[in-house]
């Protein structure tokens, strides 16, 4: 016998109170959080709290799709039959069928939320893009990230409408695919909120892991940054531009937090002959408390990518009164404004001098750290929410599929 979650609803697609039934894609949910997976629930949260849209999610998973429920904030449901992944990506990669509709019931729109969006029977259909890495960077990304244009491609030409996180990959998206601008939206995201830390603001270390982090013997000062060791974010860069900093402030260390992506290679390298490297430290993954200390604990936050479509770190180091010095890649200076100082992609003297400069404080860093919060006060799930359901409106129109 089915279980109840198992079973998609036989509701009308337009509700009778009218308002817009949206099912979700929250499969990025599963799992260690990444950065699709913050966007998921910032965007579901948001949704949540509108009376204009009912939500729903799924999650394309056979084994773990029942553990989707535990993970969506209170007000979004999830009914659906299983939804095996690996054989329905490979139906989808050649053609329309079958129709997501046969998993989840009838809708108005279907929100991919990860590059992909499933076909339909007569839902609208909108498609999170979150970067054009894979096109402007090939070499930059893994086998499975590659067939990303290829999808997009297909899912446009069938009708479907883009949403991306900035202005900057909206035009690129236009640019690479031929869409109509009208039918590619950037919705900015939200910024990911932090729990309280105990000892926020301190380094306590002597609690590896914890509420603090352990420093290498003679700092009490550290450059943090955030994010999977992956070559786009170029810490080999950081690293060789650490050198320079470690020499004009010897209290300071760098913490990388993030696990290993694919390229790990570059990074031990760099590691392995860097000067500095007894003052490097890489805790690895962390989240929760233990990121919220580490955040709120740092001297400074470096942001060294190579290309960004928006960019959760610095914005959370700005909300949070860190000072943020970043690459002036892709999306980032869209995203940030005047609240971070930045340099040029690649530019490893550029990144140093200012590392170096943060560092050393002042009235510039002060005044740096104040337009920092002001920008990132402008960023909030509520407008990513408002900014989506104007999407799925103007898409469930177009597509006829919503009355």
């Amino acid at each position: 016998m089915c279980k109840a979650h198992d079973v998609p609803p036989e509701r009308p697609a337009t509700a009778a109170d009218h308002r817009l039934s949206v099912a979700f894609d929250a499969t990025p949910l599963l799992g260690r959080p990444t950065g699709v997976g913050v966007f998921c629930a910032g965007a579901l949260g948001g949704l949540a709290g509108r009376d204009d849209v009912s939500v729903s999610a799924f999650a394309v998973s056979w084994r773990r799709r029942e553990g989707i429920d535990a993970l969506l904030p209170s007000g979004v449901g999830s009914s659906q039959r299983p939804m095996p992944a690996r054989p329905l990506h490979a139906a989808w990669a050649h053609g329309p069928l079958p129709p997501v509709e046969w998993f989840i019931g009838r809708t108005d729109v279907v929100h991919g939320s990860n590059f992909v969006v499933p076909p339909t029977r007569a839902a609208a259909r909108v498609v999170t893009v979150h970067d054009l890495t894979v096109a402007r960077f090939p070499e930059l990304c893994d086998a499975p990230t590659l067939a990303y244009p290829r999808l997009i491609r297909r899912a446009v030409a069938e009708g479907a409408w883009v949403h991306t996180p900035s202005s900057f990959v909206a035009d690129e998206v236009v640019a690479e695919f031929g869409i109509d601008p009208q039918r590619v939206r950037a919705v900015h995201h939200g910024i990911p909120e932090l729990p309280p830390a105990p000892g926020e603001g301190t380094v306590d270390r002597a609690a590896p892991g914890g509420g603090g982090l352990a420093l290498p013997a003679g700092c009490r000062r550290y450059v943090l940054a955030i994010g999977t060791v992956e070559p786009r974010k170029d810490y080999p860069l950081l690293i060789e531009s650490f050198a320079a900093v470690a020499v004009e402030h010897p209290d300071v260390a760098l913490v990388i937090v993030g696990g290993d992506g694919w390229g790990i290679e570059s990074f031990a390298e760099a590691l392995s002959v860097s000067p500095a490297r007894s003052r490097i430290l890489r805790p690895g993954y962390l989240d929760g408390g233990a990121l919220a200390a580490a955040l709120r604990g740092a001297a400074v936050l470096a942001y060294p990518s190579r290309y960004e479509g928006f960019g959760f770190p610095p914005l959370q180091a700005m909300a949070e009164g860190v000072p943020v010095v970043a690459t002036a890649a892709g999306a980032v200076p869209e995203v940030v404004g005047d609240g971070a100082w930045l340099v040029p992609p690649g530019d490893r003297d550029a990144l140093s001098a200012r590392l170096v400069e943060v560092l050393s404080g002042g009235p510039e860093v002060d005044a740096l750290v104040e337009r920092g919060r002001v920008r990132a006060s402008a960023f909030s799930w509520d407008a990513c929410a408002a900014g989506l359901v104007d999407l799925y409106r103007d898409a469930a129109r177009a597509t006829g599929a919503h009355g």
